[in-house]
């Protein structure tokens, strides 16, 4: 066996002590590495913000097709495009984002959102829509994180809401009419216009609606906001009386309004004006045990009950208005709402008609045919309103 001289293992132990070199290569087994793992916690952090970003809009584009599935803009067919359509518009509005990375975003989005989207019916014509928005994307790592051979990670998110569209309690509804002498009486709304002739010169004249008629167009249409919101007519019955120095013989309570809207039609304005007697038959009618037992049978509610109270004079007798109020009174106890509308009516006929309003908001003053559709328009809104309840 050959044995290291002297100088020889001198050298080799100064080689082997020497620690020189031991930080570059160290750096070069470690720098890739960090470089990496400091790469994962840029993009880590990006992934979580991009998450955040796509949640929302999942959520958003969730609640818009609920919402519009319930006020029946779309159907559920259209449901897929509509959501993507939303989850689209509200990733567009994402800052720093380069185009080619917006035309790879698009291009995912398109290929893997997907929306669940169900109808149930509940009571008459309401219904129940269940929606599910899932979506994803890739989002390119940034280089440091090549380090470690991470190159991208895909986000998937998904969100579910719940739409109700619901009719207000099913219910009924008597109008109470005054059809006197003066409802022939003109108003200042023109119903239209001809050419007339005075000496040599020609001129626009005009012509007006009558009370009667303009009544009838208000309570027509009315009935037309009942029966477009019951189309099957298993939520709405209505029925109307109309009074003059007494009361004349009533259309009964039905289902739908086209039997109300022919005795509508058939008002004429002649006579005195006593309201009592009208208001004593709808209050009946409506407090009825049966009333609420015909909606049991066919829509299993107790239903919201209406009188709709219109008059345009005084009652020829303050008598007349004691005992309308009294019908009036047991009205308001019996939870029967009654709205009322005074037409173009002196101060004694307002100031009845306030005291019957179940509230302040259910009392019109009309001055005109058209405010005087616009406070009918107005109660069938109230009536039939629809609440879109959203949840998630």
């Amino acid at each position: 066996m050959m044995r290291l001289n002297g100088r020889c293992y001198t050298e080799l132990r100064r080689l082997l002590n020497d620690k020189r070199g031991n930080f570059s290569i160290m750096s070069a087994l470690i720098l890739p590495v960090g470089l990496g793992a400091a790469g994962l916690a840029i993009d880590a952090s990006q992934l979580i913000a991009n998450k955040n970003a796509l949640q929302a809009a999942a959520d958003a584009a969730a609640l818009a097709t609920a919402s519009a599935l319930a006020k029946q803009t779309i159907t559920t067919d259209q449901a897929q495009a509509f959501a993507l359509d939303f989850v689209k518009g509200q990733m567009s509005n994402q800052a720093n984002v380069d185009e080619a990375e917006e035309q790879n975003r698009e291009s995912d989005l398109a290929s893997c959102t997907h929306v669940n989207a169900t109808q149930t019916t509940t009571v008459g014509t309401a219904k129940k829509y269940n929606v599910t928005v899932t979506t994803c994307y890739d989002v390119d790592y940034s280089t440091l994180s090549n380090f470690l051979g991470q190159d991208s990670g895909r986000i998937t998110v998904s969100a579910s809401t719940m739409s109700t569209t619901e009719s207000k309690n099913a219910l009924s509804m008597y109008l109470v009419l005054d059809r006197s002498g003066s409802m022939a009486e003109y108003t200042n709304t023109v119903s239209g216009s001809y050419t007339c002739r005075y000496g040599r010169k020609t001129y626009t004249c005009y012509t007006y609606y009558d009370k009667i008629t303009a009544l009838r167009n208000a309570a027509n249409n009315l009935m037309t906001q009942l029966g477009d919101a019951d189309p099957d007519t298993v939520l709405v019955r209505t029925a109307a009386v109309s009074y003059n120095s007494a009361m004349q013989t009533p259309v009964n309570l039905a289902w739908g309004e086209s039997r109300t809207k022919t005795y509508i039609n058939a008002l004429t304005a002649t006579g005195g004006t006593d309201s009592s007697a009208a208001l004593k038959t709808a209050y009946q009618a409506l407090n009825a045990s049966t009333e609420d037992a015909a909606h049991a049978a066919v829509n299993g509610q107790t239903p919201s009950k209406f009188i709709v109270f219109m008059t345009d004079g005084d009652n020829n007798y303050t008598s007349a208005d004691t005992t309308t109020k009294q019908w009036c009174d047991a009205a308001r106890t019996a939870g029967i709402e009654v709205y009322s509308v005074a037409f173009m009516a002196p101060d004694r006929g307002k100031a009845l008609l306030n005291y019957c309003a179940t509230t302040s908001a259910h009392y019109f003053s009309a001055e005109d045919a058209d405010d005087l559709n616009a406070a009918f328009e107005y109660i069938g809104e109230r009536a039939t309103e629809t609440a879109t309840r959203l949840t998630q």
